[in-house]
């Protein structure tokens, strides 16, 4: 049976991965889509980016969202965390550092977790690098809640 999990269980998990579920509402649809993510614990923030497109127009409609992630090792040993936010723009020299930390925190866990070299994705930072800067936001956290399953 799950259990509720603690704020610092579910920061914890924040901080181990880069790959979530991003929810938002267009037209009075939901939808969901995989993104890759950075969490800034000390502004207890996700930060992400993305091309100009559906997801970006519903999120500048109806700036609340839903972010969930989960590690699942097996169907009875697995935790999932869900965020409940507010998604905000950002612009200039903010982005442009954001995407900096974003490029450096998503390198360092591919590192870590799958000891892959993380100069196969170059991509995050030649993004900062050329005229064309992705759009970059910023998901600020109302809520952050936890289930597991440890047995």
């Amino acid at each position: 049976m799950s259990e509720d999990m603690v704020k610092k269980d579910c920061i914890q998990v924040l901080n181990d991965n880069y790959i979530a579920h991003l929810g938002y509402i267009f037209n009075n649809v939901p939808f969901i889509t995989p993104i890759t993510y950075y969490y800034d614990q000390k502004e207890n923030i996700i930060i992400s980016y993305s091309d100009e497109g559906h997801k970006i127009s519903a999120m500048r409609l109806n700036p609340f969202v839903a972010f969930q992630l989960e590690e699942i090792n097996s169907i009875n040993n697995w935790k999932s965390v869900l965020i409940v936010g507010e998604f905000e723009e950002l612009k200039g020299s903010e982005a442009k550092m954001q995407l900096h930390k974003f490029a450096q925190n998503v390198k360092s866990l591919i590192a870590k977790k799958e000891t892959k070299n993380p100069e196969s994705i170059n991509f995050f930072s030649s993004k900062l690098n050329t005229g064309n800067i992705p759009i970059v936001y910023r998901i600020k956290v109302n809520e952050i809640l936890g289930k597991q399953q440890l047995l």
